[in-house]
């Protein structure tokens, strides 16, 4: 069977042996795919150190037919995800690995959703900007790739009659109905928050497809808000809560400062 190339991001490896690994990788061709790579920590090895956690790579991998690891036999490292100066881009980069592999099954190509997500890594490696905008950053992936895989929120309209609303006050945005609701189809619904004007307005704005997020400022309270709505709906959504989401925190870092 011969060996298919692909461009891949390692999203998890585990060890297999003393010096053979399993790795997840994303990829834009195959989706996402599971694959031994034997051999991968000695010394001197076909895979160039290309299997780190985040980076992105050029693979060649024989994709079993039938149940079973693929085999990785060859990779070479384009970008290597770097450790700047930022603790919660290193947490931001973590989280969008985390969920890549939380939306997605095995063998689903999905060449937008590699798309997104390899913007995101490349934006948060070496990261040296204000850590707020990471934030911002994290929410628009996470609303990108939910409108990519069919699952995006309502947001301007209600989740379950579509007529429009008017985001004048709080909202009651439904976690197991979809998002925002009008007052009419609010009745009888569980799992409901109350979102303010200001956190809609911020969900709005990050979930089209530019580059909004550079420029948007949020209070450290709307922040909070915003962070805590996408916890409470992705958990919804996937049925449990990511390992890294509590770790998703982004406060403003004095000018100058570096984390210690």
């Amino acid at each position: 069977m011969a060996a298919e190339q692909a461009h891949a991001i390692v999203i998890r490896t585990v060890p297999f042996s003393e010096t053979s690994c399993v790795v997840t990788l994303f990829t834009r061709e195959f989706g996402k795919l599971r694959a031994l790579a034997k051999g991968a920590w000695r010394p001197k090895s076909a895979f160039d150190a290309a299997l780190d956690l985040l980076s992105i790579c050029q693979v060649l991998v024989i994709c079993k037919s039938s149940g079973g690891l693929d085999l990785l036999t060859e990779a070479r490292l384009d970008h290597r995800f770097r450790v700047g100066a930022s603790l919660p881009a290193i947490h931001g980069g973590m989280y969008v690995a985390e969920l890549l592999d939380a939306l997605t099954a095995d063998a689903d190509p999905q060449p937008e959703l590699f798309d997104v997500s390899e913007k995101t890594l490349l934006e948060l490696s070496d990261y040296d900007g204000a850590e707020e905008t990471i934030g911002a950053l994290v929410v628009h992936t996470e609303l990108a790739m939910l409108r990519i895989i069919g699952h995006t929120p309502a947001l301007d309209r209600c989740a379950e009659c579509r007529a429009p609303i008017e985001i004048t006050g709080r909202t009651p945005f439904a976690m197991l109905d979809g998002g925002a609701l009008c007052g009419r189809c609010r009745q009888g619904k569980h799992a409901i928050v109350s979102v303010s004007y200001e956190c809609m307005a911020a969900l709005q704005h990050l979930a089209a497809p530019t580059d909004f997020w550079r420029t948007l400022t949020l209070p450290p309270r709307v922040a909070g808000e915003l962070r805590a709505v996408m916890n409470a709906f992705l958990t919804h959504f996937i049925g449990r809560r990511l390992k890294v989401a509590p770790l998703l925190s982004f406060k403003p870092r004095p000018h100058g400062a570096r984390p210690s």
